[in-house]
């Protein structure tokens, strides 16, 4: 799963150069949005920025984390949706067939049973970009991170993680929906995982 991450500087770079591949020129309210970005780490129902499509191309805009729930007056958060699952159910449905984001991290967080807080990142120290969708409500679009099975780096921390992109496979998931199904069923590359007293890469 993914319930916390960060964001930096060249996180926006990195999205920047996305962008102006499928564009002419950087709309300014991709502009805009590329500018709030600094280095934070990410909470459920906090605003963040993400890639989505516009105008035929991809853009940024900030979204907020979480689809929200009311039941018999209880309220909360939904933050992640199982890929193997989510073409199938009503929640977020609409969302994969027409609303799919990339939501780009410097690294995410995840605990062990323990409590014991471990870093994933990219190897090369690029940005990460997680698979997600957005759905409207009242106050705007939310949305949603999807996760997947533990690959070989995460097994030792925990059983579900982030479903990852590589920058080049940002645009097909975007934006053409041919790919959706393929890219849902991948594999994530290995990351590298890190705590506070110990560093390891997985290459």
């Amino acid at each position: 799963m993914c319930g916390r991450y960060h964001v930096t500087d060249e996180t926006a770079y990195e999205m920047e150069k996305l962008i102006k591949e499928t564009a002419e020129k950087l709309r300014w309210e991709s502009a805009a949005a590329l500018k709030r970005i600094s280095s934070m780490d990410i909470h459920p129902a906090d605003e963040a920025p993400v890639l989505l499509a516009a105008g035929g191309g991809i853009a940024c805009t900030w979204l907020r984390w979480g689809f929200p729930v009311q039941q018999e007056q209880r309220k909360g958060l939904i933050i992640n949706a199982r890929c193997e699952t989510v073409t199938d159910r009503p929640l977020f449905r609409e969302g994969i067939l027409h609303r799919r984001i990339a939501v780009p991290a410097a690294s995410f967080y995840e605990w062990n049973r323990e409590k014991a807080k471990y870093t994933f990142r990219k190897n090369d120290g690029q940005a990460l970009f997680m698979t997600g969708c957005c759905r409207n409500y009242g106050d705007g679009e939310h949305f949603v991170i999807l996760t997947t099975a533990a690959n070989e780096s995460m097994e030792p921390v925990h059983d579900r993680m982030p479903l990852l992109l590589q920058a080049e496979q940002v645009t097909e998931w975007i934006l053409d929906a041919g790919k959706t199904e393929p890219l849902l069923r991948q594999i994530p590359f290995l990351l590298e995982r890190s705590t506070e007293y110990e560093q390891l890469r997985f290459f």
